[in-house]
């Protein structure tokens, strides 16, 4: 990959990124390209088109509207693979899975690997610890759908 594709890359995810947090939904679809697909890995949902990403999008930000990144580092893996490592943290301040909010935060490591057609992204798969986050928010009811116990 050329520096000049590698720069248009990371300007594309720094503009992605920001959109999450910014809950600016028309930018974000506009840094796929032309059909957004998101992977959460540890629940297995696809989010699959525009449509159906932006609703999980909304959803998410009803739940945790403060959903944001830090220390964001990216890799760039191979010729259409970026990988991004940051600490995802919000929260829970909305109705989330059915529950009303805690009002209590979470911070987790996450890694999401991006890939990409020229300098648009075609997949985003999504790698967190929802355990982690679920302790954190005081949901342990959750746990069990995570395949995990709650602490004692």
């Amino acid at each position: 990959m050329d520096d000049e594709l590698r720069r248009r890359r990371l300007a594309v995810l720094d503009l992605h990124f920001q959109a999450e947090v910014d809950h600016d939904w028309d930018t974000l679809v506009d840094t796929f390209d032309g059909h957004p697909r998101y992977e959460i890995v540890p629940t297995g949902q696809v989010h699959d088109g525009e449509e159906r990403v932006r609703a999980y999008h909304r959803s998410q930000r009803r739940a945790f509207p403060d959903q944001r990144h830090e220390a964001v580092r990216f890799h760039v893996a191979d010729d259409d693979t970026v990988i991004a490592e940051f600490d995802l943290l919000g929260t829970n301040t909305g109705e989330f899975v059915g529950a009303p909010p805690t009002g209590r935060s979470f911070r987790v490591p996450t890694v999401a690997v991006f890939s990409f057609h020229g300098d648009r992204i075609i997949n985003e798969r999504v790698y967190l610890d929802l355990a982690t986050m679920f302790t954190q928010i005081g949901r342990d009811d959750l746990l069990a759908k995570a395949g995990r116990t709650p602490p004692a």
